[in-house]
């Protein structure tokens, strides 16, 4: 349980993180990107049930990186005060969001 909490907090962080980086992306604060966060897991987690485990972020082919971007942009219409993004700011988020998937250990997400 308490390994779930910190996966989320870190989930959060990143989020925040990417939304100072990239322009097209916004988050409304640490509640908004805990909020987006949870909505970005259980969507993943839905594109990950409906296309398999080709569209995780794991695979990091062409199908993962279009599905996190699918799942970023449609995050905003379901908490749409939490987060704000249009289509360049979720392909340019699933790529940093990808990036730092590659370099921050799964152990420690």
């Amino acid at each position: 349980m308490l390994r779930t909490v910190i996966r989320f907090i870190v989930s959060a962080l990143v989020l925040m993180v990417v939304s100072w980086l990239i322009p097209g992306i916004s988050v409304n604060g640490f509640t908004g990107a805990i909020i987006a966060a949870l909505v970005i897991a259980f969507l993943g987690w839905g594109a990950e049930q409906l296309l398999g485990k080709k569209a995780t972020p794991q695979a990091r082919g062409l199908i993962g990186f279009i599905s996190a971007a699918v799942v970023i942009y449609l995050a905003q219409y379901i908490v749409p005060g939490s987060i704000s993004v249009n289509v360049l700011g979720a392909l340019l988020a699933s790529l940093v969001i990808g990036l730092i998937d590659a370099v921050v250990p799964t152990e420690l997400r």
